[in-house]
């Protein structure tokens, strides 16, 4: 037998739009506000460049070495371990050998830590406040039912603020709606916003997990001349395999 439950209708209007709607209006907010509080990057020398890129190279090496013929992998190799080893592709290399700076005492390190306050800031303020909200006025209530039919593993995300063990899990709570809001109001951005948009929780925390090309390749405080000599053990160790090694064979045996 189907669970029913009488249910006022005024509930679908009076909770489920409003929460929909002020997530919205918070996620465009919140895409304004990051903006308007990003500070302008400053352009890097050209050694501190090279630096990061010449890191790149020697990864981009490592990772795609299968495509390169044995001669072509083994002089890029070569290369790339003795400048790794002689210090030839380092900013400083006056600096080499000496204990890392303190990150506390670099201004662009600094930037980049206040940079991330900032974007955590105009994530959490909003979220808190409108957690507070739906608790205050919204608690309890259960306000849909999903039309389709679902394991009892969903019960805990689609009925929180419900503690009700017979329920069917069809039903999703005013606390749950707003978690799927949050989660999952990213193609909505994208059309308002656009691609490039900081409405998107999920999306800021992923870009702060992996940074984009523009941002360095080394970590506050971390010693390029050791990664250098770490990606030049990694090279030293790869054993290489030609992607194209016996293709004539290969193909004629599959005519």
């Amino acid at each position: 037998m189907e669970q029913s439950i009488h249910r006022d209708p005024a509930l679908f209007y009076w909770i489920l739009f409003p929460i929909t709607i002020v997530m919205i209006l918070t996620g465009v907010l919140r895409h304004y506000a990051t903006v308007l509080l990003a500070s302008t990057p400053k352009k890097q020398e050209l050694p501190a460049i090279r630096e990061q890129r010449s890191l790149l190279r020697g990864i981009n090496l490592r990772n795609n070495a299968h495509a390169i013929s044995p001669s072509a992998f083994a002089a890029r190799k070569n290369y790339m371990i003795s400048a790794y080893k002689e210090g030839a592709f380092l900013k400083d290399p006056q600096n080499r050998g000496k204990p890392a700076a303190n990150p506390m005492t670099d201004p662009a390190a600094m930037e980049g830590m206040m940079g991330m306050m900032k974007g955590n800031m105009a994530m959490m303020v909003p979220q808190t406040l409108i957690m507070g909200w739906i608790n205050a006025f919204f608690a309890g209530y259960v306000i849909m039912k999903l039309p389709f039919p679902l394991t009892l593993r969903f019960k805990s995300m689609l009925q929180s603020g419900v503690a009700t063990r017979d329920l069917d899990v069809r039903w999703v709570s005013s606390l749950s709606w707003y978690f799927l809001n949050l989660f999952g109001l990213q193609s909505v951005f994208i059309f308002i916003l656009g691609n490039d948009n900081a409405a998107n929780q999920m999306a800021q925390q992923m870009s702060q997990m992996s940074p984009g090309a523009g941002a360095s390749m080394f970590q506050p405080g971390q010693d390029p001349d050791k990664v250098f000599q770490s990606e030049a053990e990694n090279l030293e160790v790869l054993e290489h395999e030609y992607i194209l090694k016996g293709i004539e064979q290969r193909l004629l045996s599959s005519i």
